[in-house]
């Protein structure tokens, strides 16, 4: 039964008789079968198009041998029924026409019904778990709070989040208001996923390590946890972010029962900070996969030994996979995390 299978047995820091592994934006324009969907539809329009979206899903999951399935989405679709004038745009990638940097521009954000708005995407989850027929789980997820925050104030992505921060800093009401609005919406949307069939969810907050420690508890973390609330117990909740360090033990405060790493810090070290007693996902760069299948094997091994064996580790790059990357390469990966660290 799914319920029984070794990625979400890690999550519980359960025995397992391998340590499980899936890649973050497995199904990405590393791999041809993606790119030939691709060249159907549109970015977004795959988004929306339920059936194409858990074909690109499955086909990730067939083509690696890995041990999780996570629904073909984007962080920002959230975003899209806020009126904003969300558009990927080639070459560049996300952009928001109507970015929001007043108080005022809060207050005409207004909450909407993320079961209709949204409904495209657990009908992509029903059909990605029916596909499936139990072979592995399938991962829902969401942009946190902050991450979407930051998309929505700066327009697209940044370096130094300048009008991020200076929100934040000079109208620290209309950034809780902010906040609160997409916690809201993260926590219903993360709800329906898990309705439709999602087994677990991660809540990416890729950008929050632009914040220093005091910053991430007064600004962020009272949100990313009422983005998690009220999810089921039984459902594994992965929180993932980059460049981390400073954060990690604030961010075990959030209810997540993962926490993933990128590769700026040891996994060993990782989870001495966050405590064993919660389970950890990571930490492979993902331009390692460029090495040849030698050193991928040794860096794969280096991060199992700090492991240790520990119950409650998953396998996973420090962030996603890169389009360059050589597919035969990530499916080396997945078979040496399975063949180094059999039980």
């Amino acid at each position: 039964m799914a319920n029984d299978h070794a990625f979400l047995r890690a999550c519980r820091r359960e025995p397992v008789p391998y340590t499980p592994v899936w890649l973050m934006r497995q199904a990405g324009r590393y791999m041809a079968e993606y790119r030939a969907v691709r060249e159907r539809f549109g970015f977004l329009e795959l988004c929306h198009n339920p059936e194409a979206a858990a074909e690109v899903t499955v086909t990730a999951v067939d083509r690696l041998g890995v041990d999780a399935a996570i629904i073909f989405a984007d962080i920002l679709l959230l975003l899209e029924p806020l009126g904003v004038g969300l558009e990927f745009t080639k070459g560049d990638g996300p952009v928001i026409h109507r970015p929001v940097r007043t108080p005022e521009d809060v207050a005409r954000l207004s909450a909407y019904d993320t079961a209709d708005a949204l409904s495209f995407m657990y009908e992509a989850v029903r059909l990605t778990r029916r596909a499936l027929a139990g072979r592995v789980p399938l991962i829902g997820f969401s942009g946190a709070p902050f991450t979407l925050a930051s998309y929505l104030i700066e327009g697209g992505g940044s370096r130094h989040y300048v009008h991020t921060k200076a929100l934040m800093y000079r109208h620290p009401d209309a950034w809780d208001d902010l906040l609160s609005l997409l916690a809201q919406l993260v926590n219903a949307y993360l709800k329906n996923q898990v309705a439709a069939g999602a087994e677990a969810v991660q809540l990416f907050d890729s950008w929050v390590g632009c914040l220093s420690p005091a910053d991430y508890r007064r600004y962020v973390l009272p949100h990313t946890r009422a983005a998690i609330a009220g999810l089921a117990p039984e459902t594994p909740v992965i929180h993932f972010g980059t460049e981390t360090v400073g954060l990690l033990s604030a961010i075990r405060e959030t209810g997540a029962s993962v926490i993933g790493v990128d590769w700026r810090i040891d996994l060993d070290d990782a989870w001495s900070r966050i405590g064993h007693d919660t389970a950890i996902q990571g930490n492979l760069d993902p331009v390692v996969l460029f090495a040849p299948p030698a050193e991928i094997r040794r860096r794969v091994k280096d991060i199992l030994d700090r492991a240790a064996g520990r119950p409650g580790h998953i396998f996973n790059l420090g962030h996603g996979v890169l389009p360059q990357t050589p597919v035969d390469h990530a499916c080396a990966l997945v078979d040496t995390v399975h063949e180094l660290s059999r039980r």
